[in-house]
């Protein structure tokens, strides 16, 4: 379930964060990325377990991701190629369909309570937006040796993305936390204050250290030298960043299923 949620949200922040892109890059970088998030979907499907299209909540999370997977490949095989407008359309349809598995998947996975409802949801959201945009963001990176004349300001405009991406995330598992404390609900409040401060709450730190406080870090130090016009320094500090989020989300989602609390 964790490979499947963390494949899942990877691949649809990748469909996201294309819609943010200029064109400039080239049709090659759609194509490769758009092929990259359709594969990454796929997988998610082959790996999905029985218990994720349970339910209404999953059944329609389920239905929706499979749309988005078709869109995204559909999008892949004809982007520069032919049929403009069905292409145009592919993209937001997908990113649409992925908006309505995510919910979908978030309802599946909360609590009851409408408060862990809501913050599911924007947990799950943020944690896409963070995965897609970083991956985005090291691609593009690269994406300065296939086109050398590439303005320094696509970098510059998604690692602001990126970075901000970073900072609504910390915010969303903050009031997680605090919540999480503070509640009479079973499981949690003085239960959860245990957990964090006992021996297993080492997953929650290294939660905290690997996938917030790290990519806050290099996210900014990626800012700072795009903005000098350093593509290849900035992409290198994008491949440490990337492996950071990757280490936080996974943990994430472990502790989402473990805890019910979506960190």
């Amino acid at each position: 379930m964790v490979l499947f949620l963390f494949l899942t949200h990877l691949g649809l922040g990748i469909a996201f964060s294309l819609l943010v892109v200029d064109r400039e890059p080239g049709v090659k970088f759609f194509r490769f990325s758009a092929g990259v998030a359709a594969g990454l979907l796929f997988l998610a499907l082959t790996l999905m377990p029985d218990e994720a299209a349970s339910g209404p909540a999953a059944s329609t999370a389920f239905h929706a991701l499979a749309v988005a997977t078709v869109a995204l490949g559909f999008y892949w095989l004809t982007v520069g190629r032919v049929l403009r407008p069905a292409r145009l359309v592919a993209l937001p349809l997908a990113a649409a369909a992925g908006v309505v598995a995510l919910v979908g998947h978030a309802l599946w996975l909360s609590a009851a309570a409408p408060a862990w409802q809501a913050l599911t949801i924007l947990s799950v959201l943020s944690s896409t937006a963070l995965l897609g945009g970083s991956c985005t963001a090291l691609v593009l990176g690269h994406w300065y040796l296939v086109v050398p004349s590439l303005d320094v300001s696509h970098l510059q405009s998604m690692v602001k993305l990126h970075f901000v991406s970073t900072v609504i995330r910390i915010l969303v598992v903050g009031v997680v936390v605090w919540l999480a404390i503070v509640t009479t609900q079973p499981g949690m409040g003085a239960a959860f204050a245990r957990y964090v401060t006992s021996v297993a709450g080492i997953f929650f730190w290294q939660r905290v250290l690997f996938g917030l406080v790290g990519p806050l870090v290099l996210a900014y130090l990626t800012w700072e030298t795009a903005k000098i016009r350093s593509t290849q320094s900035a992409t290198g500090i994008l491949y440490v960043d990337f492996f950071t989020v990757i280490v936080g989300e996974v943990l994430s989602k472990y502790l989402l299923l473990s805890t019910s609390v979506p960190l």
